[in-house]
């Protein structure tokens, strides 16, 4: 017959607080706070490239637009809600010639239809987003912040919403204050071309696009096929639907020329694909 304990059992909070026996205390997690800051410095970090190239520009932009007599609340406003370099110097162009507001509204509307391309591309990316936060990252999605999400994307799957509405609100903002600065300085610069202003953007979004496709022959091969178009039907004289078309055009090759480069775990020179041999969660390869 087996004896009863008489003994109370111990309180469970004495196991809690971490009474003897009971085991070492877990490390406390970092707190949300913490993370959060974490993740704004890390798209801070980011941004800085990307602002430094639009300074320039939002400041030739603004001097222009002084040059041409538009008050500097409207400049201002153009680059807070438009947010767009090649549309808002075309719109400037169209406004200093006194053309219809329809035609500007059309022209813009032509020039950024790019975005579609751009959205459906980083769609999948915010599929588990709430849809304001959606709009509110479409509505700060520019070239150049595309090139920067779709490399941090391919390298992380899961990034911080602090991090990319950092990244987003910082370049935004670099956009806007150069504008403004422009308009301040319009009296004191006459001649922005001289200064080579106009291709600070160019410039920094070829070395965005260079450090993601120099490693892989079919990113190079899409962007040669695209650059080249673009040229070709500017060329033409197809200067607003140049871009759209030539991306169109070259992302359609890219999709031609994909299964050659082995979506079976082969590569086109009969390799094993890089992430074939490292099987995901699910039997296929790691992304």
């Amino acid at each position: 017959m087996r004896s009863v304990a008489t003994d109370p059992p111990a309180p469970a909070h004495h196991a809690a607080a971490g009474a003897p026996g009971a085991g070492a205390a877990r490390p406390a997690a970092p707190a949300p706070a913490g993370r959060a800051r974490a993740a704004g410095a890390a798209g801070f970090g980011q941004a800085v490239p990307v602002m430094l190239g639009y300074v320039p520009v939002a400041f030739a932009f603004g001097v222009l637009g002084h040059t041409a007599g538009l008050p500097w609340w409207a400049l201002v406003a153009m680059s807070a809600f438009v947010y767009g370099g090649s549309s808002q110097f075309a719109a400037l162009q169209l406004l200093a010639v006194g053309a219809a507001p329809y035609a500007v509204v059309l022209t813009t509307f032509v020039v950024n239809l790019r975005h579609l391309l751009l959205s459906a591309a980083i769609a999948p990316r915010l599929a588990g987003w709430r849809r304001r936060e959606q709009a509110l990252f479409a509505y700060e999605l520019t070239d150049e912040a595309f090139a920067v999400h779709s490399a941090q994307y391919a390298d992380r799957a899961e990034r911080p919403k602090a991090e990319v509405f950092t990244f987003n609100t910082a370049v935004h903002g670099s956009w806007v204050a150069g504008t403004l600065v422009g308009v301040l300085a319009g009296d004191l610069v006459t001649d922005v071309e001289a200064l080579g202003l106009d291709y600070a953007l160019p410039a920094m979004f070829m070395a965005l696009l260079a450090a993601g496709i120099i490693t892989d022959r079919r990113g190079l091969a899409v962007a040669v096929v695209a650059g080249a178009g673009a040229v070709g039907l500017t060329l033409l004289s197809l200067q607003y639907w140049a871009v759209l078309a030539a991306a169109a055009a070259a992302a359609t090759f890219g999709l031609v020329i994909a299964p050659r480069e082995g979506h079976a775990g082969t590569a086109a020179d009969g390799t094993a694909a890089p992430g074939s041999e490292n099987p995901g969660p699910e039997g296929g390869p790691v992304r």
